[in-house]
């Protein structure tokens, strides 16, 4: 997919560089303090990315529950788990996860990356 067709929002608990990286790469990306979202609710973020059709970059753990967030009801969220809560192993999980956005599908999915795998859980498909 190309960097032009994906589209992405930084959640608050996100280093605002991450957006950065995400822009250096030729991405087009807002994050929640861009449009006054910070500190809102979760479903308003949620309702926020569906509305403009971006994937949710978060470490909020909450948006990786399937039950309230099912893979194919939002354009896609990557929930990022670094090893320490800081800002350079978060930034080091956006670097890795950069080079699988061109190749792997985001759209629908839900992604939960860490230092050492990355787990995709794509929408069911219709039977």
């Amino acid at each position: 997919m190309s960097a032009a067709a994906l589209q992405f929002k930084i959640d608050e608990n996100r280093p605002l560089e991450a957006a950065a990286l995400l822009r250096a790469a030729g991405y087009d990306t807002h994050t929640v303090y861009d449009e006054a979202l910070a500190g809102a609710a979760d479903p308003a973020v949620a309702a926020a990315c569906a509305r403009e059709r971006r994937v949710l970059v978060t470490l909020d753990l909450d948006f990786s529950d399937v039950r309230a967030y099912p893979p194919g009801t939002h354009p896609g969220i990557l929930v990022l788990r670094p090893r320490a809560p800081d800002r350079e192993s978060t930034l080091a999980l956006v670097a890795r996860v950069m080079p699988l956005l061109a190749t792997e599908a985001v759209r629908g999915c839900s992604w939960i990356v860490d230092a050492e795998r990355v787990r995709v859980r794509a929408p069911r498909e219709a039977s």
